[in-house]
């Protein structure tokens, strides 16, 4: 062979190499985040994306050589939209469940929550007394706890209305007002709407904590990997802690 033509051999080797990698890394992912789900996900008051999850996967693209941009929308719709390809995966709060887990993949969790009950500071039922005596309660609809309500509503001695909103944020403006008499979310978000506001915890439901996850489509295995590196390494730094100490997660 030619010494031009083992060159030209050895050059065309290092180009297929250079551009073997992994697809992720050649292209901006776009991470799927609730509009309205503080700390974790939401739109801050200029218009951008913020919150826990945000900082986190900004910090794992960083260490893992790629780049990434957050997409708000609305919750009930993320997963049609990641398996549809409109986004590249979610990282936003989401809770690993059983009928999640047969249309997507999951990280390994990061963080644990309950479901509870939030009313207004004034509010005089028991926790027990808002499911049975004709309630109104809101939730966010497409979430972990919208599924819940709905499973307790089948229950014999239960008498209560669900009412779904597109957004915790929007039950809130609606409880002081009377529209509905209590909410129902995550341990995480009750946290952050009840500060500086009239609002308190009623109850906790009697039900196994939730994991969060960063979920991808089925067929994402390389992706999926990749972000469970990201996650370990993001949890054994030291930024882990400052993360959770800013957005009160401690």
């Amino acid at each position: 062979m030619a010494k031009g033509s083992r060159f030209g051999v050895l050059a065309a080797l290092v180009l297929c190499l250079a551009f073997s990698g992994p697809a992720w890394a050649e292209r901006t992912l776009v991470n799927g985040i609730d509009f309205g789900f503080p700390p974790f996900g939401f739109v801050d008051t200029q218009g951008n994306p913020a919150g826990f999850d945000v900082d986190a996967v900004n910090w794992i693209a960083d260490k893992m050589g790629f780049s990434v941009r957050h997409q708000p929308m609305d919750w009930d719709g993320i997963i049609p939209a990641l398996n549809t390809n409109r986004i590249d995966f979610i990282a936003s709060g989401m809770s690993i469940t059983e009928e999640r887990k047969k249309v997507v993949n999951f990280t390994i969790p990061y963080y644990e929550v309950t479901q509870v009950l939030v009313v207004n500071a004034n509010e005089t039922a028991t926790f027990d007394e808002m499911f049975t005596t004709g309630k109104r309660i809101g939730v966010q609809r497409g979430t972990n706890t919208h599924t819940l309500l709905i499973d307790m509503a089948k229950e014999p001695g239960m008498n209560f209305e669900i009412v779904a909103y597109d957004s915790t944020d929007l039950s809130m403006q609606d409880l002081p007002i009377g529209r509905i008499h209590g909410s129902a979310m995550d341990s995480s978000i009750a946290r952050e709407v009840k500060k500086g506001r009239p609002f308190k915890t009623v109850g906790t439901f009697d039900v196994p904590p939730d994991g969060y996850g960063y979920a991808v489509r089925k067929t994402d295995t390389e992706l999926l990997n990749m972000l469970n590196e990201g996650l370990k390494k993001l949890m054994a730094d030291p930024y882990w802690v400052e993360l959770k100490q800013r957005w009160e997660l401690e």
